[in-house]
């Protein structure tokens, strides 16, 4: 009896060693991740690049500034821009899994500027960056289908705001 006894006590200590182990393993991978807020914004291969900055906008009410909505094929992206504080604005307009997104081209300083809607069709976000306000700069809305593809359109340009 003292030999089964040992030879059980020996293999649920080997099992609790493992499920330990294991529940160890899977906290550290859980707290090891970063958070939706710390996440590097790297939704298209864009973001990749130097010369360009992407982020996911924040959640807000409504928008403020100069603001135009894409055609349906552009699936009715809203994207508004707020000159005072560099500020931008994007609505999804179409619940078909795709985010909407707006992206500002300028030609001083950091050439794109990528805003990405993840809160889905109907919401709006906001996105705030910083960008010289002499030269060029135009505004385009739209969708990212994946990482290598997108459907935007040019929507305005303006100078010197």
């Amino acid at each position: 009896m003292q030999r089964f006894s040992d030879r059980l006590g020996r293999k649920l200590n080997r099992t609790a060693y493992r499920l330990a182990m294991l529940l160890a393993a899977a906290a550290i991978a859980v707290f090891a991740l970063p958070s939706a807020a710390m996440a590097e914004a790297n939704y298209y291969a864009d973001c990749e690049l130097e010369r360009v900055i992407c982020a996911y906008g924040e959640r807000v009410g409504l928008p403020q500034g100069e603001c135009m909505t894409t055609s349906s094929t552009y699936h009715s992206t809203q994207v508004c821009v707020d000159y005072s504080g560099d500020h931008v604005y994007v609505r999804d307009g179409q619940a078909d899994g795709y985010g909407a997104a707006a992206i500002i081209y300028s030609d001083n300083g950091v050439a794109h500027r990528w805003c990405a809607n993840a809160e889905g069709a109907g919401t709006w976000v906001h996105c705030n960056f910083n960008w010289v306000e002499e030269g060029d700069h135009a505004v385009a809305g739209g969708y990212i289908i994946q990482y290598y593809e997108e459907r935007m359109t040019q929507l305005w340009w303006w100078n010197g705001k």
